[in-house]
């Protein structure tokens, strides 16, 4: 066999790398196409006189003088803010403890709060909702955040990264008169900051779109999230603008979309540096 022989690359190479670019490309259409079909149709509303399609953004003013977004917005950035912070402090202390702390069912103890990640929220809900409104809490903000609070995923994320982390800067820091508290907040919160920025994001974009909980915890208008204020722009039997409908949808993925742009940064460093670990 000659060398131009063995130099000569293959045709199949060639058609292996049509086909990942075919492949990913196939993909990105099918992740953009639904976000470009609803852009373009918010921004060309139908006149419902001439019937003649119209392109600006007649359907974004339509949404704010049909419903005050501006106070679904505030409800649903309160809601989710408080949310992220607080499933992110719960998780590092909950994680904190079981990787670092030894006691009695430890493993049992975890393994339950794994399995609630397996029971779906149509089963809770009614309890949840019963015991919400025995504190005299329900048609409240307090309903959406305070139930909200408790993450299984994040227990179990925040622990794999305290695993990571050598026991030895504990140590260290005890020998130097630092408290339980003063170990956690002042030496192993701080490198956590991968984990925590993963399990505050997630959190914002879950409960930014959610719409189940808020239906069935709120009843007064003052008190809708955005994705729940937004179906009051369907009219009745869906009788309603789809442009307008639609332009709703994309004043609701703005936020969740300026955090995935600021945030991309901290999310890929927490997923590389857990895949590290």
């Amino acid at each position: 066999m000659t060398i131009e022989a063995v130099q000569k690359p293959s045709p199949l190479r060639g058609l292996g790398r049509f086909g990942k670019f075919a492949f990913l490309g196939l993909a990105v259409f099918l992740t953009l196409a639904p976000v470009v079909w609803t852009v373009i149709t918010a921004m060309t509303p139908s006149n419902l006189e001439t019937g003649a399609v119209e392109f600006g953004f007649g359907a974004f003013i339509d949404v704010f003088n049909r419903i005050p977004v501006w106070l679904y917005t505030w409800n649903s950035a309160l809601v989710t803010l408080l949310i992220a912070v607080g499933q992110m402090l719960s998780a590092a202390m909950a994680g904190y403890v079981f990787a670092r702390f030894e006691f009695r069912s430890k493993k049992l103890l975890f393994g339950l709060i794994l399995a609630t990640m397996m029971v779906p929220m149509q089963v809770t809900i009614v309890p949840v909702f019963m015991l919400i409104r025995g504190m005299g809490l329900a048609d409240t903000l307090l309903a959406l955040i305070i139930p909200a609070l408790p993450t299984a995923f994040g227990t179990f994320l925040m622990r794999q990264y305290f695993l990571g982390l050598p026991a030895e800067l504990a140590e260290a820091a005890e020998i130097d008169g630092a408290g339980p508290w003063r170990v956690f907040f002042g030496v192993y919160l701080p490198l956590a900051t991968p984990g925590l920025a993963i399990v505050g994001i997630l959190a914002f974009n879950y409960h930014w779109n959610e719409f189940f909980r808020p239906l069935i915890m709120t009843i007064s208008e003052q008190n809708f999230t955005l994705p729940l204020g937004l179906v009051t722009l369907q009219g009745n039997l869906g009788t309603g603008s789809v442009s307008t409908v639609l332009a709703g949808v994309v004043i609701s993925m703005i936020p969740a979309l300026l955090v995935f742009i600021f945030g991309q940064k901290p999310l890929r460093e927490g997923l590389t540096a857990g895949a590290g670990k």
